[in-house]
């Protein structure tokens, strides 16, 4: 099987009147019809609802409510687990190419499906016309990138020749694998984890984040439309201290694949590698759990595109990207005009309902994130100069404006702590040489970026900025499949680059076989 070389999907092009006029279209028909649904869950191949049920609603405007949802125990997330390991050696024998083919047909029927998809995410987790629509895109890229990741894997692998011998080595799947997927990127980073793991042959146990399980039973029952057997596939509800935790715990789960917050990722991590009772291997994690991000602002550069790219990489999503740009890090030499060009920007930035087409600023995902992010501007005030925002929004959904905080100490709590929110703190330093060190002065080391015209800042920045992703002379969120393999160093996770050439190697074990002649 020959696949046409990966090209990333293009994002739409809403200036159109008729890419407005289909959004618009995509977003009455969610409300009409999908909003509200009561969504069953899957074990085994077979719908599954629980004793009791949960609700969601749209962040930006809380009457609305989103969909119902089964609250499962954790007796029904270790049969889910049971379901898929017994279904694991029929799918591991499947050819490769019939995998694929399961994926490709998904990544067409998503792509000719993109604005629906879309505006569920725009209306369930507050994400405006673009970031929806990058979402959608990005879930297409990981569908059809890790196809063609798949083929070339299916190989055998090159081997050194010994003389009166047949050798070879080959890649073959691990087992049931655990999938908890992120409420940011609810279809991309969900559909990504997921895919590639199914793809290598394994079997999937996924757990959706509580806050945006619509998306991912949409592309769940996408998937199965397409073919994917539904006991290969077993889609699992309710919180994730019981019913996640549960399938994380258990003796036959192979593996875990976890994107989210730091101190979730690292009890899994401690689970992971605590031994249950029939355990025949140690469980495998693939993690990638936040930032504290920044970018790095150098006295010779081009000023204008370095502060449009510290706005954009900070509040774009509100600030809720594990890549966001948290603090900006400017030389002094350039500081106060650096600063004077904030608050043009900011106050540009429309905040609303982003089923707005004109509305570039939606809310918080609920109402504890809208909380924490208030507790950090209330410590940002205590510790440095509100420059800008520093309120709530509209009372119509969870939301905070846009602010930021200037001469802020690098020990700062907001310059230190992952606030996942709309708040930029904003740091002075003497030289280049002290902004490196203050840009490696977190735990984390997830993404960051330089603005500078010198080549040895360039360089020096290239092998000193201790990140898994790093720009230069670009905003430090937006990475593409294929282009960007995606994740990061410390307490940013496994780095497992996502996205990557050697991603899939996450869900496979190689195995040699010699035949002597």
């Amino acid at each position: 099987m020959q696949l046409p070389e990966f090209r990333n999907e293009p994002f739409t092009d809403f200036t159109r009147p008729e890419n407005q006029a289909a959004f618009q279209q995509a977003l009455d028909t969610v409300r009409k019809e999908i909003l509200g649904r009561t969504w069953p869950c899957w074990i085994g191949g077979e719908e599954v609802r629980g004793k009791t049920t949960f609700d969601s609603f749209d962040p930006g405007e809380l009457t609305q409510l989103i969909g119902k949802y089964q609250k499962l125990a954790a007796s029904d997330a270790e049969a889910a687990v049971e379901k898929a390991h017994a279904a694991f050696p029929a799918w591991a024998a499947t050819d490769a190419d019939y995998r694929v083919r399961i994926f490709l047909d998904a990544a067409q029927k998503l792509r000719e499906r993109k604005h629906l998809f879309s505006a569920m995410l725009t209306l369930e987790v507050g994400k405006s016309w673009a970031e929806a629509d990058a979402d959608t895109a990005e879930a297409i890229d990981f569908l059809e990138y890790y196809a063609g990741q798949m083929l070339l894997m299916a190989q055998p692998q090159p081997v050194t020749p010994v003389p009166g011998e047949r050798n070879q080595m080959i890649y073959i799947p691990l087992g049931v694998g655990v999938v908890i997927s992120p409420w940011n990127f609810p279809l991309a980073i969900m559909a990504g984890m997921t895919s590639a793991a199914l793809l290598a042959g394994n079997t999937v146990v996924l757990k959706p984040a509580s806050q945006s399980p619509a998306i991912a039973a949409m592309w769940v029952d996408l998937m199965y439309e397409c073919g994917l057997p539904k006991q290969v596939l077993n889609f699992i509800t309710g919180p994730g201290s019981s019913v996640g935790g549960a399938a994380v715990q258990h003796a036959l789960t192979r593996f875990i694949s976890f994107t989210g917050s730091r101190d979730v990722g690292l009890w899994i991590f401690e689970q992971s590698a605590k031994i249950q009772k029939g355990q025949i291997w140690m469980k495998r994690l693939i993690a990638e759990m936040g930032g504290k991000d920044s970018i790095l602002v150098d006295r010779d550069c081009d000023l204008e595109k370095a502060v449009d790219a510290v706005v954009a990489s900070a509040f774009g999503y509100q600030g809720q990207k594990c890549s966001a740009c948290s603090r900006a890090i400017v030389h002094e030499a350039v500081y106060d005009r650096f600063v004077s060009m904030l608050p043009e920007r900011v106050a540009a930035i429309r905040v609303g309902h982003p089923s707005d087409r004109s509305v570039n600023f939606g809310p918080m995902i609920d109402g504890a994130a809208k909380r924490k992010t208030m507790e950090y501007i209330e410590s940002g005030k205590k510790e440095s100069r509100l420059l800008v925002g520093g309120d709530e929004g509209p009372k119509t959904g969870h939301y905070v404006k846009p602010t930021v905080f200037v001469d802020v100490p690098p020990k700062a709590v907001i310059s230190q702590e992952e606030i996942f929110g709309p708040v930029l703190a904003v740091i002075k330093v003497k030289d280049f040489e002290q902004g490196l060190e203050v840009a490696n002065n977190t735990e984390y080391g997830l993404t960051g970026s330089v603005f500078t015209n010198d080549p040895r800042h360039k360089e020096a920045a290239r092998q000193r900025f201790h990140v898994g992703n790093f720009y230069i002379n670009r905003k430090c969120t937006g990475a593409l499949v294929g282009g960007h393999p995606f994740g990061g160093f410390n307490m940013s996770g496994t780095d497992s680059k996502a996205g990557g050439p050697d991603y899939l190697l996450q869900f496979l074990q190689a195995k040699t076989i010699s035949e002597k002649l």
